[in-house]
């Protein structure tokens, strides 16, 4: 079934064509293929060590559709404060797995157990240009959740239809300086909140996968 033809036969015609397109959760890392410096003359790899961290796209299924979770970080933090992202952090070196990471990180977040998800793939780890190779999971949930976000960390909760991120009409490429330099990224604005810059990244990604299916190694 096309992506096209999983929209127009429902949530759960979907949820079934991400768990094809999508790596096993318990796949063989892959080495970073999307990152910060692709739009920027610097593709990832880059070949520096770079820090485990892992984040997780929550959909919210429900009869009508699907949303995918986001949160807005405090504006207290040091590092991205105010930034949309997913749930998610660095990984706890030998504790767990990158996917236990992922769902610690949302229960952290968001106050939503890992027994509420499940988890239904993974995709291509994404390069930072602070320095961290961040893997997607992807899980769902039923909706109508009950967040409890953690002050210390989120300002807001917000949800975005899965169908709006999926097209490519609303991936905007802007730019803005960084550290004295002009950088090119991904945005995606809906409602008043930006997407953009590693999370747009890497939703740009799962939509090539999403519209494609599974890309050949």
């Amino acid at each position: 079934m096309t992506a096209a033809k999983a929209l127009s036969a429902g949530p759960q015609a979907v949820v079934e064509r991400l768990g094809r397109v999508l790596d096993p959760v318990d796949a063989r890392p892959r080495p970073p293929r999307f990152g910060d410096g692709d739009l920027n003359g610097a593709p990832a790899p880059t070949g520096r060590k770079l820090k485990p961290a892992a984040v997780l796209a929550l959909l919210l299924q429900d009869e009508e559709g699907l949303d995918i979770v986001f949160t807005r970080r405090a504006d207290h933090l040091q590092a991205h404060a105010g930034q949309v992202s997913f749930p998610g952090g660095r990984q706890m070196a030998g504790r767990e797995t990158l996917a236990e990471c992922a769902l610690r990180e949302t229960q952290e977040e968001i106050g939503l157990a890992p027994e509420m998800i499940r988890l239904l793939g993974r995709w291509e780890p994404y390069e930072t240009v602070t320095g961290y190779e961040v893997t997607p999971f992807l899980g769902v949930a039923a909706a109508g959740q009950v967040f409890t976000p953690d002050p210390g960390e989120v300002a807001e909760i917000f949800c975005t239809p899965f169908d709006f991120l999926m097209n490519p009409v609303n991936h905007r490429l802007e730019e803005r300086e960084f550290r004295g330099r002009l950088r090119r990224y991904y945005a995606m604005p809906w409602k008043g909140r930006y997407i953009w810059g590693a999370t747009a990244g890497m939703l740009k990604a799962l939509a090539s996968r999403w519209a494609n299916g599974h890309p050949r190694s």
